[in-house]
């Protein structure tokens, strides 16, 4: 599974190993932006930003580090209250989180991660971690918001708060450069729709997945929690479609998509040869780059989007 040389975006997506062991060596110096352990923490974000969001609230909470809720930035309900805020913003610039910082300031502490240090995120939140070492030249995002990921995981995993079953961040390092090898067979490279399952912290890579072979691609992608997969979205699987999923397959679950003839991919599952979900998510990452190319599309600048929504004040 080849994509060219001329493709920024893959050669962001091949160099996650190295940004995430370098996040690995980075939660000391962003204490004073990290969850401290008990509070009761809100993470926000937008798109890509708000389902690494999520994923974090999962690992947080079921690690037992403190209470997690995780929202869309447009979505966050003020009537509850935090110990503390964090937004997840690449650019910087988003207005839906600027605006969110700004009506929190001084009710709440707020923290946020972000790319770029000459954004107007730096002066509406409270502590802001500068994560430039990830930052991205395509629209499409893809090693900043793991980078982010690997880094809040790396906190929780220095403070003793992984949940059992999560690997140390250096074998999700480790096979981050698996996956950037290893190819994925004919039916997944030719399938025509593809639906993205994952449980607990995988879930919001589940919806990460589906949102980037959307926007690179144009690719038909679907997302769920694995076990509502058999709730009415495995009517849309059979010949030609894939289920994939990550983290480890709840029972019957294989059986059941090969029962409809689909195709099923875990490549974080239970076998010897399984991946870290996170580098799971890589396989995708490199496969919609493929899918794009091959439709004749610029992974790099896909269409309708662009690096950062800003919007326009409404009129008075």
């Amino acid at each position: 599974m080849t994509t060219t040389a001329s493709s920024r975006t893959a050669l962001e997506i091949a160099s996650q190993p190295d940004t995430w062991a370098r996040a690995k060596e980075s939660p000391g110096r962003h204490a004073s932006v990290l969850p401290r352990r008990g509070e009761r923490v809100a993470v926000v974000g937008c798109g890509t930003s708000w389902f690494m969001a999520l994923a974090y609230a999962s690992l947080r909470e079921l690690g037992g580090h403190g209470e997690t809720d995780a929202f869309a930035a447009s979505e966050f309900p003020h009537g509850r209250r935090y110990d503390r805020v964090l937004a997840i913003t690449r650019s910087g610039t988003t207005t839906e989180v600027l605006d969110l910082l700004r009506r929190l300031k001084g009710s709440v502490p707020t923290g946020a991660l972000t790319a770029d240090p000459r954004t107007p995120v730096m002066r509406v939140a409270d502590e802001v971690a500068v994560l430039d070492f990830a930052d991205e030249e395509s629209v499409v995002q893809t090693r900043f918001a793991t980078t982010v990921l690997a880094l809040l995981r790396a906190h929780l995993e220095a403070e003793d708060a992984l949940p059992a079953g999560v690997r140390p961040l250096d074998e999700a390092v480790a096979d981050a450069r698996k996956a950037i090898a290893r190819d994925l067979a004919p039916a997944v490279r030719a399938a025509e729709q593809f639906t993205f399952l994952g449980t607990g912290w995988t879930y919001g890579l589940a919806l990460e997945a589906g949102l980037k072979m959307r926007e690179a691609a144009g690719a038909w992608t679907e997302s769920y929690p694995a076990m509502e997969y058999r709730h009415g979205p495995i009517s849309i699987t059979g010949p030609g479609r894939v289920a994939w999923l990550f983290g480890r397959p709840p029972a019957g679950l294989a059986d059941d998509v090969a029962r409809v003839g689909g195709t099923f991919v875990a490549g974080s599952g239970d076998g010897s040869d399984a991946l870290d979900p996170l580098a799971d998510l890589i396989l995708v990452q490199r496969l919609a780059v493929r899918l794009a190319e091959a439709r004749g599309y610029d992974p790099d600048r896909p269409r309708n989007l662009t690096r950062s929504v800003v919007l326009k004040a409404p009129r008075a």
